[in-house]
């Protein structure tokens, strides 16, 4: 009998790779996707690996979707053997610069939205005394992210509520991963451009944020790989809690916790941008500096 795995957001990235991943090693995988108007790449991808990937109407951010969505699981399927709470958005602003309403929308996606998928399966997975819960966050959840505070305070979060989640349910044989990508291939990067309007006090801020991702984009990781570290966690008979993955999310960690929290703060006290680019590659092992323009001569 084929486990049946539940991929949210899976009409883009990471999630479509995962669903199609999975669905390749056997698995009966629901995709939740919040229009089927735009599934048409997802389920060309997917025949285009021979396999199926069923899809569901849901949103993370709606409590009755979210309910009535994981009810048309649970009746057609009978069970969830694994979660991948893989939705999200991502979120630009300083703390300064960012409404608490923007906070709010960031947090009921990425936080709330994993929580009452979590909610809407663990009763059948603690009775039955299996699963697994795999809990998409980022590298951003480990180290912050300049300018990046709504989406930073989201991944924070989630971290948080997955390490007390991994102990609540170990008991009842129950199995918390939780994935940290870097820069991966991703339609979430062309959607979240935006920063919020201000007098230009923090326009240091915003330029470092857009040059590291102007630098990491060119060596994103293939979104499958993804796929594949999350079938690694889901099946290996030595699982870990934490699994970074994809281009600078190993060294961001690494960087971070060799640093002092008095060198942390002294990187963001560099006004000028070549020092800190310098810096951060002294720091993390990252060269994010801007790529020169060739001369016309």
């Amino acid at each position: 009998m084929s486990d049946v795995t539940v991929v949210t957001g899976a009409n883009s990235g990471i999630g479509r790779a995962t669903a199609v991943h999975l669905a390749g090693r056997g698995h009966d995988v629901f995709g939740t996707v919040r229009s089927l108007d735009k599934t048409a790449k997802l389920l060309a991808m997917a025949e285009s690996a021979g396999v199926e990937v069923k899809l569901v109407l849901l949103d993370v951010a709606d409590d009755d979707s979210v309910r009535n969505g994981f009810a048309e699981i649970l009746e057609r399927a009978g069970r969830v053997d694994h979660l991948v709470n893989n939705a999200g958005v991502g979120g630009n602003a300083v703390t300064e610069e960012c409404p608490i309403t923007f906070y709010a929308e960031v947090m009921n996606v990425n936080f709330y939205g994993a929580v009452r998928c979590i909610q809407a399966v663990l009763p059948q997975m603690r009775l039955r005394g299996k699963g697994t819960i795999v809990n998409v966050s980022s590298v951003v959840g480990r180290v912050a992210a300049l300018a990046q505070q709504p989406y930073v305070a989201s991944k924070w979060a989630l971290e948080g509520m997955s390490e007390g989640l991994a102990q609540e349910v170990a008991p009842f044989g129950v199995r918390v991963a939780i994935v940290e990508p870097g820069v991966t291939k991703s339609a979430i990067f062309a959607k979240n451009v935006d920063v919020p309007r201000s007098d230009g006090s923090y326009d240091m801020h915003y330029r470092r944020l857009f040059q590291f991702y102007a630098a990491g984009i060119p060596q994103a990781t293939d979104p499958f790989e993804v796929g594949a570290l999350i079938h690694e966690a889901i099946t290996t008979d030595e699982p870990r809690l934490h699994y970074p993955v994809s281009w600078g999310a190993q060294d961001l960690i690494n960087g971070r916790q060799a640093m002092s929290d008095t060198e942390w703060v002294a990187l963001g006290a560099l006004r000028d941008d070549a020092d800190y680019y310098d810096a951060f590659e002294r720091s993390f092992g990252l060269d994010i500096h801007p790529a020169e323009v060739a001369d016309d001569d």
